[in-house]
């Protein structure tokens, strides 16, 4: 039984930060998924791929990992650098603006 410790990516859908301040600890799947033949359904007899639980700090989550005996393992994510300009999205609007706005 193993469980691996990450932090989520943003969602590609936005460009916030959302949600990505979270460490969570969910199981590595033991066995493979398999199709239903009659109505095509994906199933797996393994329960613990339900569980995801989600912590304030790594420390957090290797410490209840530890507590509970279960061997895990912890995945660095890549961190993106902040794309913040100077004038920020206002800046597109400025009146004061020394060049031609174009697209």
């Amino acid at each position: 039984m193993l469980a691996r410790i990450y932090q989520p990516a943003r969602n590609a859908m936005q460009s916030g930060q959302a949600k990505t301040n979270v460490w969570v600890l969910e199981y590595v799947p033991e066995t493979a998924k398999s199709l239903d033949p009659l109505m095509g359904w994906t199933s797996s007899d393994d329960m613990r791929g339900q569980v995801k639980m989600q912590f304030e700090t790594q420390e957090a989550a290797v410490d209840f990992a530890k507590g509970q005996g279960i061997a895990y393992r912890v995945l660095k994510m890549h961190t993106r650098k902040p794309l913040v300009r100077a004038g920020g999205y206002g800046e597109n609007f400025a009146t004061d603006r020394k060049t031609v706005w174009t697209h």
